[in-house]
């Protein structure tokens, strides 16, 4: 077989298999690494997105590693358990406006109080659903990369005030601030940041305990920013007054005991449960990538990138 892919939700396992025809030997699951229970390799070229957790002895057994995500943070983690050179690759931008977009819905949601609206409309009962506009709220945007700087545009056109935070300010339209700054003048702080060794747990108490209280926070990049139970905390002292994630702390820990409902097997899965009692939460799993546009370009570049490797042995987006 040349590639097996894990992973593959319905529509992109259609979009794969339309693509790929029989240009070669491949199959597909939609289950994790983990979740497949595979012993070994079943292909000398896998491929997965992020929940999968590749086992350290298959690297002997491997040709390369293909994910199918812009973020390579994990195969970065895999390259440094294994020790050794092993090809991996990850795909060029495929979803920047998708994901950006994601990030202003969980906002305009928990703005307007939707989780709580739908909860209650069995009973039309109108009470405590009181919202807020978009024009004039303050926007901090931490991480201005192609998602962040998105995310700015789309707060802009929506009458937002918007300040970005991010280490290199590469962008001469965005109006930059620090991070001391920006945190005590925000009311609504969105995460768009790569995951790094440095700012993991980054978004922790400590620091949005310093922000105004009622703040949203809202986080489509890494769940490894912010810490579950920290966010939890300050949704029960009520200093946090919406939430909406789409990326979780453990995520392929996390994604298994949801779908499987053994929540008991990853305390993150526990504390998720916690978090969903409050009234102002919204959680997504991990989907802030996946429109129509986006899956079809992604689909397409992961058959590019396969079919450059199996003929170069190696992938043009490569993971240094």
């Amino acid at each position: 077989m040349d590639v097996y892919f894990y992973e593959a939700f319905e529509e992109e396992a259609e979009a794969l298999r339309s693509l790929l025809g029989n240009q070669l030997s491949y199959a597909l699951t939609d289950k994790t690494i983990q979740e497949a229970g595979d012993v070994t390799p079943p292909a000398r070229l896998i491929s997965i997105r992020t929940q999968s957790v590749i086992p350290v002895d298959w690297a002997k057994n491997i040709d390369g590693v293909l994910s199918r995500s812009t973020g390579y943070d994990h195969l970065k983690k895999y390259l440094g358990q294994i020790q050794r050179a092993l090809p991996c690759g990850h795909l060029e931008e495929y979803a920047t406006r998708a994901v950006a977009e994601h990030a202003i819905l969980l906002t305009m949601s928990l703005l307007r109080r939707l989780p709580l609206q739908i909860m209650q409309f069995q009973h039309f009962h109108r009470d405590g659903l009181t919202g807020g506009e978009c024009a004039g709220k303050k926007l901090l945007v931490v991480g201005v990369g192609r998602i962040g700087r998105e995310i700015v545009n789309i707060g802009t056109a929506l009458g937002m005030v918007v300040r970005g935070v991010d280490i290199v300010r590469r962008h001469r339209a965005v109006n930059y601030c620090s991070l001391d700054e920006g945190i005590t003048w925000a009311e609504i702080v969105i995460c768009a940041m790569n995951l790094t060794k440095e700012n993991r747990h980054y978004f922790s108490s400590g620091l949005l305990r310093r922000a105004k209280r009622g703040l949203l926070f809202i986080n489509i990049a890494r769940g490894e920013h912010a810490p579950l139970s920290d966010l939890l905390q300050l949704l029960q002292e009520h200093h946090l007054s919406g939430l909406g994630l789409d990326v979780f702390e453990d995520e392929p820990n996390v994604a298994v005991a949801l779908r499987s409902s053994h929540r008991e097997s990853s305390p993150e899965a526990e504390t998720i449960a916690a978090l969903l009692q409050h009234p102002n939460v919204l959680f997504t799993p991990h989907n802030a990538f996946n429109t129509i546009e986006a899956v079809r370009r992604k689909s397409q570049f992961s058959v590019d990138e396969v079919l450059y490797f199996l003929k170069n042995k190696k992938f043009r987006c490569s993971v240094e």
